[in-house]
């Protein structure tokens, strides 16, 4: 039986170690080598992953995602969040425009010896885009 609360805490640090401490490194031990996810951007494997994460870090350099609750079951760990930043750099066509960004979004992960082996990522990308414009 899965560790639950063990899960819950992996999931946590993905997130605050990944995304709000920029510490790329993170990335070798938190995502699996074929991870995969559902958003085609993101490509599949922990390189394609590392690749898109340098985008939103250039694009969004004090991106910060708050975690709002967690809910685990056997080897998956939902989260549901709040992601904010400043848009400092290139985003998509999108040059930087100084302008503050808040989104909802929720995530779906599954996690294999400590590590992200999946994920669906859920969140309003046109939000995003208005909050842009």
């Amino acid at each position: 039986m899965a560790d639950l609360a063990k899960n819950k805490e992996i999931v946590r640090q993905f997130f605050e170690q990944i995304w709000n401490q920029g510490d790329e490194s993170a990335i070798d031990r938190f995502i699996a080598e074929d991870a995969a996810g559902n958003d085609p951007k993101f490509g599949v494997g922990r390189e394609s992953f590392r690749l898109q994460w340098r985008k939103w870090r250039i694009a969004f350099p004090d991106i910060n995602f708050a975690i709002e609750e967690l809910v685990a079951e056997g080897d998956v760990v939902v989260s549901r969040w709040k992601l904010t930043g400043t848009h400092l750099g290139q985003y998509l066509d999108k040059s930087a425009t100084g302008k503050k960004i808040s989104v909802d979004g929720v995530s779906i992960d599954r996690l294999k010896e400590g590590m992200v082996v999946s994920g669906f990522d859920a969140w309003d990308s046109n939000i995003l885009n208005e909050q842009l414009s």
